[in-house]
C-alpha cells in the first residue's frame, strides 16, 4: 500500500479507503488545514490576474 505524507503535520500514512480523512492523517489535521482556509491563511492562486478578469468593472466616465 502507498504512504504519503499528511500535508499538515507531515507523519507518513496508507493512502486507505479506511481513512476517512486523507489525505490527513487524522479529523484534528483536517480540521486544522480548514481552518487555515477559513482564516484566509492559504489562499488559490488567480493565474488571471485582476487586469485580465473579466469581472473587473471598468469606469467610463
Amino acid at each position: 500500500m502507498a504512504k504519503i505524507k499528511c500535508p499538515n503535520c507531515g507523519r507518513l500514512r496508507e493512502w486507505s479507503t479506511q481513512n476517512p480523512w486523507r489525505p490527513f492523517c487524522s479529523e484534528r489535521c483536517r480540521s486544522i488545514d480548514l481552518g487555515e482556509w477559513f482564516n484566509e491563511n492559504r489562499v488559490m492562486n488567480d493565474d488571471q490576474g485582476p487586469e485580465n478578469s473579466d469581472d473587473v468593472l471598468l469606469d467610463t466616465d
